[in-house]
């Protein structure tokens, strides 16, 4: 965000001089190599369920949604620094018209990535709950067809509410908004386990055990959802630092770690395509196809 990123750029003087934290700068090289292998692995993960029929199902529908947000998560830094280099080369105006409206596509892409993780991870653990407790009418309440049209309106409303975010980023309300949608998913989710939790005590007392596939897929998503708060939770503890303390030196030590909590932030997208192959025999069979058929091009 262009709002977090200027705030970033200007903290107060007095608070740097109170801190002892120098600021942390990692060579531009990590973010560019962690954001084209992020790019190219969650493009592997779509491609996968587009050529296997197979995996065309709600489940790895909900999966490619979560992919392509990370996907967006790498390509925001990849733009990003395209627009850097063209700047130094000269290319650019700094602070120009040009320069500022493609600062808000880029800044948009990057709102667009964790709404659209919190909304594809809040769906998949939707979609393992009806998997878990109304198996026998999973595949009349959850079609293909319908799958698409949820991912449809989700992904509609994370691109208005994205446009809108970075729109009125200089207000503190926005920033509220944005911070609260993290800990609102938390408590979804949360919710839900709960309730899985108890409904799966009464089951057990009727019947020996959960299939092991329903069961799989609700450790993958706990899986998910814990490198998802590990990696993105330090980024929004900074957006909130920034907002309300920007001039406290205890803030601005923390805030000095910023980026590597955006590394954190492009780690993720590498990170949930590796746990899809793990945790799915059937991607990884798909996965092993693919690498096969490229060798013997």
């Amino acid at each position: 965000m262009k709002h977090i990123l200027n705030l970033y750029e200007n903290i107060n003087s007095t608070a740097r001089n109170n801190s002892d934290c120098p600021a942390v700068i990692l060579p531009e090289e990590i973010f560019f190599t962690v954001s084209i292998v992020g790019v190219l692995e969650n493009l592997m993960v779509l491609l996968a369920v587009a050529k296997n029929k197979s995996l065309q199902s709600p489940m790895y529908f909900f999966i490619c949604s979560l992919a392509i947000s990370d996907m967006l998560g790498s390509l925001y830094k990849i733009l990003e620094n395209v627009l850097i280099m063209f700047r130094n080369m000269g290319y650019l105006e700094p602070r120009g018209s040009f320069e500022s409206t493609a600062d808000d596509v880029v800044d948009s892409l990057f709102i667009l990535s964790l709404l659209g993780s919190i909304c594809s991870l809040s769906v998949i653990a939707a979609d393992r709950y009806i998997t878990i407790f109304h198996a026998l009418q999973y595949h009349r309440i959850m079609t293909p067809h319908r799958a698409l049209v949820i991912l449809t309106v989700l992904w509609a409303g994370c691109t208005g509410s994205g446009i809108t975010i970075v729109t009125f980023s200089h207000h503190v309300p926005t920033v509220i908004a944005f911070t609260a949608l993290f800990p609102l998913m938390l408590a979804f989710i949360l919710c839900l386990y709960v309730h899985m939790f108890l409904l799966a005590r009464s089951h057990t007392r009727r019947t020996p055990s959960l299939p092991k596939a329903n069961v799989r897929g609700a450790v993958t998503l706990t899986v998910l959802l814990g490198v998802f708060i590990f990696c993105w939770a330090p980024f929004v503890l900074h957006v909130l630092l920034m907002t309300f303390c920007p001039a406290d030196p205890y803030c601005a030590c923390y805030m000095s770690l910023f980026q590597v909590n955006g590394v954190l932030i492009m780690c993720n997208a590498i990170i949930d395509p590796f746990i899809y192959a793990f945790r799915s025999p059937e991607l990884r069979v798909a996965f092993k196809k693919m690498v096969i058929c490229n060798c013997y091009q």
